[in-house]
Order: C-alpha cells, then sequence, then structure tokens
C-alpha cells in the first residue's frame, strides 16, 4: 500500500525576483470556479436557446468536450510539462511551468493555473472549436471548459483532501504515484483514460 503524503499548504518557493510577477504566480485554487462556471453557463444557454439544439444533443456534445478536455490534459501534461529542455532558458521555463509543482506539491497557491495564461489558451481553444465544429461550437466547449474544472478541483483534492475511499482514493493514489513513485508515467490526473490507451500506466 503506497504512503499518502500529508499536505502542507504553506510549502512554497519564490519564483521570480520582482513582488508584482510574485504575487501573480500564486493563484487562489477557487479562481477556475469563479471564473469559469458562467461561462460554461453562457455558452450552454447559447447553445439552447440561441443555436436551439436539442437538450439530448447538447448533452452529448458536452460529454464529447469533456473528452477533448482529457485528452488535452494528457498531452499538456505529458508533452508539455513534462519535455526535457537543455537550454537554460527552457529549463527556466519549464520549471515556472511544471517543475515547480514537482519539487513543491503542495504548494496550494500554485495548483491551478494563472488567469493570464488559462484565459488566452481558452480564447484560444475556443477559436480553434469554432473553425472545426461550427454551430455546435459552443456545447462542446462548455464540456471542456467543465472538464478543465473539474480537473483543477480534483487536483487540488488529491494534494490537499484525504479522500479516503472510492473512486476519489484511486484518483489520489494514482496521482501520488506519479509525483512520488515514477513521473514519467500516470499523466492523467482527471482520469487514466489516456494513459491506459498510450500505455502509459504504471510500469
Amino acid at each position: 500500500m503506497m504512503r499518502l503524503y500529508v499536505s502542507n499548504k504553506n510549502e512554497s518557493v519564490p519564483m521570480f525576483q520582482s513582488r508584482f510577477m510574485e504575487f501573480f504566480s500564486h493563484v487562489h485554487p477557487a479562481t477556475p470556479l469563479v471564473l469559469y462556471l458562467p461561462a460554461i453557463a453562457y455558452f450552454l444557454y447559447q447553445a439552447l436557446w440561441q443555436r436551439g439544439l436539442s437538450i439530448p444533443f447538447v448533452l452529448a456534445l458536452f460529454a464529447f468536450g469533456i473528452l477533448i478536455w482529457t485528452l488535452l490534459e494528457y498531452v499538456i501534461h505529458r508533452c508539455v510539462f513534462h519535455y526535457e529542455p537543455k537550454s537554460r532558458w527552457g529549463k527556466f521555463l519549464h520549471f515556472m511551468l511544471h517543475g515547480v509543482h514537482h519539487d513543491y506539491p503542495n504548494d496550494a497557491s500554485r495548483l491551478v493555473m494563472p488567469p493570464v495564461v488559462s484565459i488566452p489558451l481558452a480564447v484560444l481553444f475556443y477559436l480553434l472549436i469554432t473553425l472545426t465544429f461550427g454551430r455546435v461550437a459552443p456545447a462542446i466547449f462548455a464540456g471542456l471548459v467543465f472538464g478543465y474544472v473539474c480537473y483543477d478541483a480534483i487536483h487540488y483534492a488529491v494534494h490537499h483532501f484525504a479522500m479516503k475511499r472510492g473512486i476519489w482514493l484511486r484518483l489520489k493514489q494514482y496521482h501520488l504515484r506519479h509525483h512520488y513513485h515514477d513521473d514519467h508515467v500516470g499523466f492523467g490526473v482527471s482520469s487514466p483514460l489516456w494513459d491506459y490507451v498510450f500505455r502509459t500506466t504504471r510500469k
């Protein structure tokens, strides 16, 4: 049975000499909920009432959006966050993006992406989904954003909540293996689905 490490929410390290930059490197874990739940509601409204899509169709598109998010989560975590650069600047950027989380995994203020990064990315993905799916894009995008919010909530809970039984305990154990046993496997946080597809589950 693997050890479930005790959380220390005050575990942190300064990343910038500038107080201004340092301030924006810390994000309250509720920030994605505040920012994106209203956005999800708006895009569902747009799909149902402005685009006139049926409820079952919107639900199916919403689920498809969640599935897209789980793949994005896997690809970003594996190919971007765990890319190992050689240059000095590359290593610094990698540390800012994800290395700091592995060095200080229980830093509660660095478990979610800063809005200055997540909002431009959300706009980019919305444009891509709109260009790809056209009229049904709002329902798919709502599902993708919901998937992201769930990911952030689960990631925070895994590091700071007990999660003593059922699927929640399994998710906690699965992610903590990635941190404390082998960070070359277990890239899914909200779901291990794509780890099974691409054979990056625990060796």
